[in-house]
């Protein structure tokens, strides 16, 4: 089969991520792929193999905003008849995060049954949360005339739960299919060399992001009488980078704290923690819990909205949940820290990304 993935953009995030492993599983299994990037980020390296083109767009006039999703679409639309011309029509097209979709939503595709959305995250919490009123109402129509009676895949449980309970969205079809995790090479690149080894500390890893909640995690971290130090890995909204060094000077851990940036290989850093914590308000899966756990490192997550329930559940860690808030957060720090359980790497081979890849191709026939 020819398969086509789009993203907006490849930055250092978890769905990014998830989709060049996609792109890898599906190739390694036997099948053409192709991934084009609507925007000419990237923070990670693209297989050999991957059939990768971007698509830029340089209008710089005072309206652009206004003809944007018009105009990116119709650019999309020229590069993938380009393709199928010269190596004939795909099987399968996926559309990658909201913005991508939007896009996509304008094109040709986007009446075809070939086409599926893939939603990474709680899109009711990630877009109507801040917004109020006339303004509240309208994002919930755009988001509405998208995805209504679509062919769409939830990477959780309560990413479909939440499209038919607060956007009254009813999909044409609704499969639920979690992350792929290359289990093997994580297990691998675990063992590379790390100047953490041998030291007791704890580990965040995610964006500088309002929903990622780094002020509860160095308030839990404080209240969790834990002395380890708190290592953060990830890059992301400057501002939020600068008042979390802020709020360390404040709580007067700042010596404790210790900002990573960006690591193209982050296993063998969880590998060699103590625990590995998640702060967050939602998560529309949780990748990083899985991550940790498959390198037999334990866990802490605040029970947010997305996919983070599932995956605790389902590995019987449900006790390493806590509320959100400092408090809850901070005894279950605490208890995990000095209590680890023991994982069950049997039961993460549901992850395993030939295991998951077959589910995507699987949608052909459904």
């Amino acid at each position: 089969m020819k398969i086509l993935m789009i993203i907006d953009g490849l930055s250092g995030g978890g769905a990014e991520k998830v989709v060049l492993n996609l792109c890898q599983g599906i190739k390694k299994i036997g099948h053409q792929v192709y991934l084009i990037s609507l925007k000419n980020i990237c923070q990670y390296s693209i297989p050999n193999e991957i059939n990768y083109q971007v698509i830029i767009d340089n209008y710089k006039k005072p309206w652009r905003k206004l003809t944007e999703l018009s105009r990116r679409a119709l650019a999309l639309e020229k590069i993938i008849h380009k393709i199928e011309y010269k190596h004939g029509k795909f099987d399968l097209i996926f559309s990658h995060l909201h913005k991508t979709d939007r896009i996509v939503s304008h094109t040709k595709l986007y009446t075809s049954n070939r086409l599926w959305f893939c939603l990474h995250g709680v899109l009711s919490i990630a877009y109507l949360n801040h917004r109020r009123g006339i303004n509240r109402w309208i994002k919930k129509r755009k988001i509405t005339s998208i995805y209504q009676g679509r062919n769409i895949i939830v990477v959780s449980k309560e990413i479909g739960n939440d499209l038919k309970k607060n956007l009254s969205i009813i999909p044409k079809k609704l499969i639920v299919i979690n992350n792929p995790f290359n289990i093997n090479d994580i297990k691998k690149k675990q063992k590379e060399p790390c100047n953490l080894k041998g030291k007791d500390y704890i580990l965040h890893i995610g964006r500088f992001h309002q929903h990622k909640r780094h002020d509860r995690l160095l308030k839990s971290y404080l209240k969790s009488g834990i002395k380890a130090p708190l290592f953060l890995i990830g890059t992301g909204n400057k501002s939020i980078i600068t008042n979390t060094k802020i709020l360390a000077k404040k709580l007067n851990i700042s010596n404790r704290i210790h900002f990573l940036g960006f690591q193209i290989n982050p296993y063998p850093f969880i590998y060699h923690a103590s625990l590995l914590v998640l702060s967050s308000d939602h998560e529309g899966f949780g990748n990083v819990l899985i991550e940790s756990l498959l390198c037999n490192t334990p866990i802490v997550s605040t029970l947010c909205p997305g996919g983070v329930k599932e995956i605790l559940k389902k590995n019987n860690m449900s006790h390493a949940l806590s509320e959100l808030n400092e408090f809850s957060l901070s005894n279950k720090m605490s208890y995990i820290y000095y209590n680890p359980p023991k994982i069950n790497q049997k039961k993460l081979l549901i992850y395993d990304i030939d295991f998951i890849c077959k589910k995507y191709l699987q949608v052909k026939n459904k």
